[in-house]
């Protein structure tokens, strides 16, 4: 680059320096004086650095929203798809997962009613956990009374209940554990999706990190000169140098 350069000065200096020797010196004289007065064109640094460049806050709030966006907002999408499809996959899952969970609830409580002579109304989570380990409610309030926990103990009328049969018993218990397991693996499934999230959000600001760091690399110089429209033979001299890193 450097002796092309040259090579271009050198050239312009020659032909420059035969068009003075071939005109009268009075003619020159005449002729520079119509030079109009002109300030050299100088731009040594010529570099739109900022322009163009993606905001870090952005990226994050859009793999946030939705994973994989901030890659695409960095112009890396062939990554980002990756944390899209496993945060569909992730929601599938959880969608999937619930509905499991709850056909095995509505199961439960339809069997213990059928077979443990159970009024569904107005139970809580923790009266469907106790009947599954009990063979009736006097079992369970004696051993309640037995160990002291009067409170905990419930109305013979209200909440009654009691299984044909030790098979039974059983067969809701099995019914209740799947489906309190569903509930439980719904909490890893949500924790998957704000780890995806967070990945998502830090290859992000990585991916425009090194998008902006190449851009403000790509610096222009350029370097040109110009002598006006009206020295002697030459329409002007022009000279112009450019260099990217």
């Amino acid at each position: 680059m450097k002796r092309i350069f040259a090579v271009v000065i050198l050239l312009s200096s020659l032909g420059f320096a035969q068009t003075i020797q071939q005109k009268p010196l009075y003619e020159l004289k005449n002729e520079i004086k119509e030079i109009p007065a002109q300030k050299p064109e100088l731009n040594l640094l010529s570099s739109p650095q900022d322009k163009g460049k993606k905001n870090v806050g952005l990226a994050v709030i859009y793999s946030l929203l939705l994973p994989g966006m901030g890659e695409l907002y960095a112009g890396s999408y062939d990554v980002g798809k990756y944390f899209t499809i496993a945060e569909a996959a992730l929601w599938g899952a959880y969608i999937g997962i619930n509905a499991y969970g709850n056909w095995q609830k509505d199961n439960y409580k339809s069997y213990a009613a059928a077979n443990g002579g159970v009024d569904n109304a107005g139970k809580n989570s923790d009266y469907y956990s106790a009947i599954g380990n009990y063979k009736d409610i006097n079992q369970y309030n004696d051993t309640k009374s037995f160990n002291g926990y009067y409170s905990e103990m419930y109305d013979i009328h209200k909440d009654y209940w009691k299984w044909s049969s030790t098979e039974d018993r059983k067969a809701y218990r099995n019914m209740w554990v799947s489906s309190e397991q569903a509930y439980t693996d719904l909490r890893f499934v949500v924790g998957a999706v704000i780890v995806n999230r967070i990945i998502s959000a830090i290859d992000a600001v990585r991916l425009v990190t090194s998008y902006n760091k190449r851009l403000s690399q790509n610096n222009s110089l350029s370097f040109s000169v110009s002598a006006g429209n009206k020295f002697s033979s030459l329409d002007g001299i022009n000279l112009l140098m450019r260099a990217s890193f």
